[in-house]
C-alpha cells in the first residue's frame, strides 16, 4: 500500500522500506503536480524492463547495488551513489544484490 509521508517530520529513508523475498516494494514519499518522490526496494535479480519516461528522474541508491542501463550503457551504482536519467531516454534496472533507492521524478 502506498503512503505519502507526513511533511515536517525527520525521515530515515533507508529504514522506511523493507525488502520482500523475490519481490519489489514501493512507497510514495511525496506527490504533487510537478512530480513525485518514491522509495523502492528490490530483491536480488529483480528489476524493471527497459522503458522511457517523459520527464527527468534521479535515482539515489540508499542500500545495495544495482545496474542501471541508460540509453543502452550500463552503470553500476552502489550505496551513496546517484544518477540522473534524462527524459525520453530508454532505461532499465537490475538488482545485482538487494537494493533500496529513492526515485525523484520532476515534470518539465
Amino acid at each position: 500500500m502506498n503512503k505519502v509521508f507526513e511533511k515536517g517530520k525527520v525521515l530515515n529513508l533507508e529504514q522506511l522500506i523493507d525488502y520482500s523475498d523475490g519481490g519489489i516494494i514501493s512507497k510514495q514519499v511525496l506527490k504533487n503536480e510537478t512530480g513525485n518522490i518514491t522509495l523502492f526496494s528490490f530483491d536480488t535479480g529483480q528489476g524493471l524492463t527497459e522503458h522511457t519516461a517523459p520527464f527527468d528522474a534521479m535515482v539515489q541508491v540508499l542500500d545495495g547495488e544495482v545496474e542501471i542501463k541508460l540509453g543502452g550503457v550500463p552503470h553500476l551504482l552502489k550505496k551513496g551513489e546517484s544518477i540522473i536519467m534524462p527524459a525520453n531516454v530508454p532505461h532499465a534496472l537490475s538488482a545485482k544484490e538487494r537494493f533500496k533507492m529513492l526515485l525523484t521524478m520532476i515534470k518539465g
